[in-house]
């Protein structure tokens, strides 16, 4: 029941749509009855062309969010336990994390042109500050009593930030990866709009100047759902790996 209430703004969002194309409210051209948008997207499924565009955007997604989430890490909790690192990649991040990152976009199509590549460099370069950031605060915030006691235990500097540190810094890593989840969707769908010839993006321009306007709407509804579907699927993990926190 809680369910139910709690997705019933979005059943009251579908029928309005509806309701509002058909009764001429908006022009069906600028919003395309809902049952017509269910349509075309049956339609892409069973000619493959969503399919086929979906798997190679998903791709490239969890390839750079996964070198984002590695890297990121990494960086942030050696950011915060090495004070040289700190000072020698903190102005970077400082100077880089406000950057929009779509203004990257024409940079990694100039390094690495149209391919996969300049979209997973794209979402790994966006994506790591978040990681970098949420793992360095966390880390940062570890409380120092535990780290003095593993030290005075003759836990070596390894011990101490593998047994202590990490594992204090990994709510906030969570959350800047949860940040950098949503992101990569962000990323992904405008830097296939601008430079690519295959993935969701490209999809929606396509189909876009073509004025299949339905079957557009489709494809946006369709990369909706999937970054709500792994926005929800990330908080049970999320929830399950701090359940030593309760």
């Amino acid at each position: 029941m809680n369910a139910l209430f709690r997705y019933l703004p979005l059943l009251i969002l579908a029928l309005a749509w509806e309701a509002a194309s058909r009764l001429g409210l908006v022009s069906s051209l600028a919003l395309p009855p809902l049952s017509d948008v269910i349509t075309a997207w049956i339609e892409l499924i069973k000619s493959g062309e969503l399919i086929t565009n979906g798997v190679t955007s998903l791709w490239r997604a969890a390839a750079g969010l996964g070198l984002s989430v590695v890297i990121g890490a990494v960086l942030g909790i050696a950011m915060a336990w090495w004070r040289p690192v700190n000072v020698l990649l903190g102005p970077l991040v400082e100077m880089f994390y406000p950057l929009p990152k779509s203004a990257l976009i024409p940079v990694t199509v100039i390094w690495l042109g149209f391919g996969d590549g300049s979209k997973i460099l794209l979402i790994f370069l966006g994506c790591m500050l978040p990681v970098t950031i949420g793992a360095y605060n966390g880390a940062r915030a570890s409380d120092q009593m535990l780290v003095w006691s593993a030290r005075g235990m003759g836990a070596g500097r390894v011990r101490t930030l593998w047994d202590v540190v990490v594992p204090s810094a990994l709510p906030e890593l969570l959350n800047g990866i949860r940040t950098a989840l949503a992101l990569s969707f962000i990323l992904l769908v405008s830097s296939e709009l601008i430079v690519a010839r295959s993935g969701f993006g490209y999809l929606i321009g396509f189909l876009g100047a073509s004025g299949t306007y339905d079957a557009m709407f489709a494809v946006v509804l369709t990369v909706a759902f999937l970054g709500f579907a792994a926005d929800r699927f990330y908080l049970a993990i999320m929830r399950r790996a701090l359940l030593w926190q309760a």
